[in-house]
């Protein structure tokens, strides 16, 4: 494993977002989900697609706080411009669990 130093660590910009609204990403080449997430008054909604299908449906995501990276460059997958990577974790048979706040937080808050 690569180590790194804090100033390395403090340019990833992890934080807090609420989902808003999640469907089908019909048009993925591996099932996914398209994600609008709130990261607050600074941030706002940015959209995401998520591998998350093997664990979550969509009415389930809506409402749920997760952890995204809000400053990699906009990617695009297929016909979505994606803004920002929700995190999440394998488990042992290879699905996606997300990363999640074990409490509530303030939207837009920063992991540190």
């Amino acid at each position: 494993m690569q180590t790194i130093d804090w100033n390395d660590f403090l340019k990833v910009e992890l934080r807090v977002g609420r989902v808003l609204s999640a469907r089908v990403f019909a048009e993925a080449r591996k099932p996914a989900y398209v994600l609008e997430v709130d990261f607050g008054p600074e941030i706002g909604v940015r959209k995401s697609s998520a591998q998350v299908t093997d664990l979550y449906v969509p009415d389930e995501l809506v409402g749920r706080l997760v952890v995204g990276v809000v400053n990699f460059p906009e990617k695009q997958i297929g016909p979505l411009m994606s803004q920002c990577l929700v995190t999440g974790f394998h488990d042992a048979d290879g699905r996606v669990a997300l990363c999640v706040p074990d409490r509530d937080v303030p939207l837009g808050t920063r992991l540190l």
